[in-house]
C-alpha cells in the first residue's frame, strides 16, 4: 500500500493523501522523505496550480511514529531534501490543508506549513512535544504564537491542550470549519477558486505575502514595492494592452464601466 498517495485532477489541483489510517497516519522516516519529494515534484509541475493535503481515515496526521523516533529525529532535520515542512514552505504553489480529525505535533506542524486550512467540526490540533520530550524542529514553537498570540500558544504547547475546530476558527488558525464529510470537498473548492485567477500572479502573491510576513511592516512594505516595480518594469507594451483588454472584458461582462489602470 502506498503510504503517500498523489492524485492530479484535470482542474490543476493535486491532492496529496497521507495514507496510513490504521496508525492514524503517523509518519515513518520513509513517509517524511516521500512527502518532501512529492511537494518538490509538484512545485515543478506546470500542470499543477494548487495542492490539497489531507489524511485518510479518522486523522489528518497523528505525528511521528514514535517507534521510529531515533531514525526520524537524529540528524535528519538538517537534510532539506527530505524535510517535508521545508519543501512545503519553499513550494510556490498554494497549499490547502484539509484537516480531518487529529493533527498532532508533526501533523500540527504540517498543517501550519499550509497556506489555507479547512477543518472538520471534529478536528483537533494538539502539540505534544512537551508531553513526550520531543524538541520542535518544524516550526511549531515559532509559528503558532504568530497566529494565535503568544499567551495562547504557551498554554497550548506547555500543557498539550487540544485546540478544537471551533477554537481554531475563533483564534484565526483555520479559514473554514465544515461538516466532517465536507472537508476535502471544501478544500478542493478553495483550490479551484484560486485556479480561476492569473496563475503567475497567484504564485507571486503567495510569495510576497509569505516573505513579507517574516519582516516588520516597514521592510515588508518595501519588499512589496520593490517586487511590484520589478514586475511592471518587466512588462511589455503588448502585455499592458492585453491587461487592459482583459480588465475591460471582465468589467463589460458585468455591465460595468471598464476599469482604468
Amino acid at each position: 500500500m502506498e503510504l503517500v498517495v498523489v492524485e492530479r485532477e484535470d482542474s490543476g489541483v493535486a491532492v496529496v493523501t497521507i495514507n496510513r489510517p490504521k496508525s492514524l497516519n503517523s509518519l515513518t522516516r520513509q513517509m517524511i522523505v516521500d512527502l518532501a519529494r512529492v511537494f518538490k515534484v509538484l512545485d515543478g509541475d506546470d500542470k499543477v496550480g494548487a495542492i490539497v493535503i489531507t489524511g485518510r481515515g479518522r486523522a489528518f496526521c497523528s505525528g511521528v511514529d514514535l517507534t521510529a523516533a531515533e531514525e526520524v529525529f537524529k540528524g535528519d532535520v538538517k537534510d532539506d531534501d527530505s524535510d517535508t515542512v521545508f519543501q512545503m514552505e519553499r513550494c510556490r504553489k498554494p497549499i490547502i490543508g484539509a484537516i480531518n480529525g487529529f493533527a498532532v505535533t508533526a501533523g500540527f506542524e504540517i498543517a501550519l506549513a499550509c497556506d489555507i486550512l479547512v477543518a472538520g467540526k471534529d478536528a483537533k490540533f494538539i502539540d505534544t512535544h512537551a508531553r513526550f520530550g520531543i524538541f520542535p524542529s518544524w516550526g511549531l514553537s515559532q509559528k503558532l504564537s504568530r497566529i494565535i498570540g503568544v499567551s495562547r500558544a504557551r498554554e497550548v504547547s506547555l500543557t498539550a491542550m487540544p485546540i478544537t475546530a471551533e477554537m481554531a476558527e475563533k483564534w484565526g488558525l483555520v479559514n473554514h470549519v465544515v461538516d466532517n464529510s465536507e472537508v476535502l470537498k471544501k478544500a478542493k473548492e478553495v483550490a479551484e477558486a484560486i485556479l480561476r485567477n492569473n496563475r503567475d500572479m497567484v504564485l507571486r502573491y503567495k510569495s510576497v505575502i509569505n516573505d513579507g510576513f517574516k519582516l516588520d511592516l516597514r521592510h515588508a512594505l518595501a519588499l512589496e514595492k520593490e517586487r511590484g516595480h520589478s514586475y511592471y518594469d518587466g512588462m511589455t507594451k503588448e502585455q499592458f494592452t492585453k491587461l487592459q483588454e482583459f480588465i475591460s472584458g471582465r468589467s463589460g461582462s458585468k455591465k460595468k464601466t471598464p476599469s482604468k489602470l
